[in-house]
């Protein structure tokens, strides 16, 4: 699964594994949020100096949200392909040293008014008008390792630079309002496809080139200084994807290739009409036939990307909620049962130990707690959550096992200081009691403290709460669009 370079001598995740208790800790912190000039986060000097801050601060992992290509909403829990990497996160500096591209170029384009905030909009128009400029001269000068890469990586790159080619042929509508010969992959029409937007499919590929290229050298930096990459994989795809317009059999759509049931959440105490996703749902039963190969090639891809991957909501493969398509909230679904260990089993055994992080956050029946013992997986404990109730919840420190990972809070929570001045009164009163919490030490550094002096193997901190900042700084609010 994994080539000897791809792992770092002292990773936690197989220590413990080997019996060896070696407690950790990292920091969340999402590549889009880095420093940069031309309004995101990429993968260049400033990734590296923040690789060289966790190296001085004593840290062993780097935690980053999903790396793939954001669609529509600019979620990257909502992407184009599974398998692709974000241009966005291409630095623009290290193509200049590449001569692909001129700094005037670069600064003359609009990045956006906010230091603060990432304008994804002017990023859509800004970023891809100046990619265009490097590939003709990335067209003039073809690195020789070039057709190597689009060969090695072609069980997915053909599809996608193929499906965002005709994305841009329609107008940026979804696959499924294309010609029916396309939509349905006729091959006669995916041949003609083929040859008409031959030099549209080669710049989506020359994207991902560059984006693994820069990508592959980072990891190494971060390696080199013993500092790990916990990556972020989300359990459904987008509809509008590669992976389902390639593999509709897979999904759980009807004749005309629309979704019958889709994903989300039920009602909870947070929000009285759930959580409406709108994913497809995969067909476990086909792809248990074929020996789960979509999800072998989607878990040994994410696995030379990360050194460890957390898998986001877990409790979706032991059962899932299925919402039928066209409703506007997620209250008339029903749970359905997911491939449970059979999965895992599976993959174990076509690649070996998985290094996974549960997230099992969430309501949680007793199969869901079964699954996560059978898999030896870690599971994951947000401090923020145990003071939500005055019932003794796991969430608590005192009751965590060693094998899971603890958070303050995930990309999902508000900060801690924000959570300290949002959160009712009486779940503040006694996160204070529980974890003397004080203004002296700073609210932050309190929890903060808490989840490093824990029995947890592993503790991550969100970069906001190491600087404490407040609600301004939260990364999403589940359930919203826009403004995340």
């Amino acid at each position: 699964m994994f080539e000897k370079n791809d792992m770092i001598k002292n990773n936690m995740y197989f220590e413990t594994l080997g019996g060896v208790n070696m407690r950790t800790s990292g920091v969340l912190m999402p590549i889009s949020s880095l420093p940069s000039p031309y309004g995101i986060g990429t993968m260049g000097k400033a990734a590296r100096k923040f690789v060289d801050f966790l190296q001085k601060s004593g840290q062993t992992y780097w935690q980053i949200l999903p790396i793939c290509q954001t669609s529509y909403g600019d979620s990257p829990y909502q992407s184009f392909s599974s398998f692709a990497g974000n241009p966005y996160f291409i630095d623009l500096e290290y193509l200049c040293k590449d001569k692909l591209l001129k700094k005037a170029e670069c600064d003359s384009f609009d990045w956006g008014g906010s230091i603060r905030y990432v304008d994804y909009g002017t990023m859509y128009e800004s970023r891809y008008a100046l990619l265009k400029k490097a590939y003709a001269r990335f067209c003039k000068r073809i690195p020789s390792d070039y057709a190597d890469f689009c060969e090695k990586e072609k069980a997915w790159l053909d599809d996608y630079s193929l499906f965002m080619a005709l994305k841009d042929a329609n107008g940026g509508v979804a696959w499924a309002e294309w010609d029916e010969a396309l939509k349905r992959r006729d091959a006669s029409a995916i041949e003609e496809a083929k040859k008409t937007y031959a030099d549209d499919i080669n710049f989506y590929k020359m994207l991902q080139y560059l984006f693994f290229k820069q990508w592959r050298e980072l990891k190494a930096y971060a390696n080199e200084k013993n500092i790990g990459i916990i990556g972020d994989v989300p359990i459904y795809v987008a509809m509008d994807s590669a992976d389902v317009w390639a593999n509709p059999s897979l999904f759980y759509l009807d004749e005309d290739l629309n979704p019958i049931e889709v994903a989300g959440c039920p009602p909870d105490a947070f929000s009285a009409d759930g959580q409406l996703w709108g994913n497809p749902l995969f067909r476990w039963d086909v792809m248990k036939k074929d020996g789960y190969t979509w999800w072998t090639n989607r878990i040994r891809a994410v696995s030379k990307l990360y050194d460890i991957v957390r898998i986001d909501h877990f409790r979706g493969f032991d059962s899932f909620y299925a919402i039928p398509a066209g409703e506007d909230t997620a209250r008339n679904g029903s749970w359905k049962e997911g491939p449970g260990m059979d999965l895992f089993r599976t993959l174990e055994k076509k690649l070996g130990k998985l290094p996974i992080i549960a997230e099992d956050l969430g309501f949680l029946t007793p199969s869901v707690h079964k699954l996560l013992k059978d898999s030896g997986f870690p599971g994951m404990k947000v401090i923020q959550f145990a003071f939500d109730s005055r019932e003794d919840s796991d969430y608590l420190p005192h009751n965590y096992p060693t094998n899971c990972v603890v958070y303050t809070g995930t990309h999902d929570n508000d900060t801690v200081m924000g959570w300290m001045k949002t959160a009712p009164k009486a779940s503040v009163r006694f996160a204070k009691k529980y974890l003397n919490l004080t203004k002296e030490e700073g609210y932050n550094w309190g929890m903060m403290r808490a989840a490093w002096s824990s029995v947890a193997d592993l503790a991550i901190v969100p970069m906001q709460d190491l600087i404490g900042l407040g609600s301004e700084a939260r990364i999403n609010t589940p359930s919203t669009i826009g403004n995340n």
